[in-house]
């Protein structure tokens, strides 16, 4: 599995919303945009750079949002916000930067709680039109 989707996606409760809620304000969206958090290294293997358009994918769906490059975070490992709306087009790849389509719906073994922490992805950059 790690071959196929070499990092682990996290999910952190983001500065503009209370979970979900204030997820729909327009003031807030503009002032804290959602964007995934990714290290130099793994971006420039990719090559992607900070505010591109990427693509998040796993086998349980996938994500397009902008990046932030930042050496806030470790190797190996991306992060985007909990609680964005989900905002999908034809064919469910959604545009909001929801986690949840990311994750699965089982709960965890141990606390039966939410499972975001433990996700494998892989990202790309977006090919410019």
């Amino acid at each position: 599995m790690r071959d196929k989707y070499p990092l682990q996606l996290t999910g952190f409760h983001f500065k503009a919303r209370c979970h979900s809620t204030y997820g729909n304000v327009d003031v807030l969206k503009q002032a804290a945009q959602q964007e995934m958090w990714i290290n130099p290294m793994d971006a420039e293997r990719r090559g992607i750079k900070n505010g591109d358009r990427i693509k998040i994918y796993n086998d349980r769906g996938e994500v397009r949002i902008n990046a932030k490059v930042t050496p806030r975070m470790m190797p190996g490992v991306v992060a985007l916000g909990e609680g964005a709306w989900y905002a999908p087009d034809g064919n469910k790849v959604d545009h909001n930067g929801s986690i949840n389509v990311l994750t699965s719906q089982k709960p965890s073994p141990l606390a039966k709680g939410n499972p975001q922490h433990t996700n494998l992805v892989e990202v790309q950059l977006v090919k410019k039109a």
